[in-house]
């Protein structure tokens, strides 16, 4: 049977019914569950904290649960809520010394940046090693203004997880994204297909304008199997 809560004991308040070596053990935890958080988020990326880093984004978290926990539990003590964040600030203040002063520390914590296109041109193995799936991509460039993946130059996947995008210079033929796929796809064409206007690939944009040949086996750069009609844009 659960002991009945006395209103306003201070002895339970403040102390709580826990020995003095159960402050140590809290300290254990802190460490613990600190480093697994951190490892967790790492797996997951940046694209999943925002503008957030790393860091920060594990700071709110771990001051959410130790602080709201405080405010609702009667036997969560107020010294062992403390002592959570305090430990869990000084870890992070740690952290972001550690972060300031080797560029190395700072990049294994909030990742590096990733080129996802050049010149036109998806680059597939980023796609794959961040698991960002075309559809992303392309919503994301839609925002920015853009209806096909020739415009631009080169895009980047920040360590915030956002895209950011320079435009090339002039109108440019590449792989179409507007209107989206879900809503109107494009016409895809296999192998073998007499070209007699510039095709895009359908995954990595790669664009052929060569006429009177016809569509590869393979795309040339991602191996990729099926064509659609490029698009000319400024």
């Amino acid at each position: 049977m659960q002991q009945e809560v006395i209103p306003f004991d201070l002895v339970r308040m403040v102390f709580g019914s826990d020995p003095p070596l159960f402050y140590l053990e809290i300290v254990v935890r802190i460490l613990l569950i600190y480093a697994y958080s951190l490892l967790l988020i790492r797996w997951v990326g940046g694209r999943g904290i925002g503008q957030m880093s790393t860091v920060e984004f594990l700071l709110v978290i771990a001051l959410g649960s130790a602080v709201g926990d405080t405010m609702f539990y009667p036997q969560v003590p107020l010294l062992h809520a403390i002592l959570v964040i305090t430990g869990v600030v000084l870890i992070n203040k740690a952290l972001d010394v550690l972060i300031f002063r080797y560029p190395a520390m700072e990049r294994m914590m909030n990742g590096s940046t990733r080129e996802v296109v050049r010149d036109g041109v998806i680059h597939i193995p980023t796609m794959r090693a961040q698991k960002i799936g075309h559809s992303e991509l392309f919503e994301s460039m839609r925002e920015a203004g853009l209806v096909n993946v020739g415009q631009i130059r080169r895009a980047y996947l920040e360590t915030s997880g956002r895209f950011s995008y320079f435009r090339a210079d002039g109108p440019k033929l590449g792989l179409p994204i507007e209107p989206a796929w879900a809503v109107a796809p494009p016409v895809k064409i296999g192998a073998g297909a007499p070209i007699s206007q510039p095709m895009a690939c359908c995954v990595c944009g790669t664009v052929l304008t060569t006429e009177g040949k016809v569509t590869p086996a393979a795309c040339p750069n991602c191996g990729a199997s099926h064509w659609t009609q490029a698009t000319l844009q400024s």
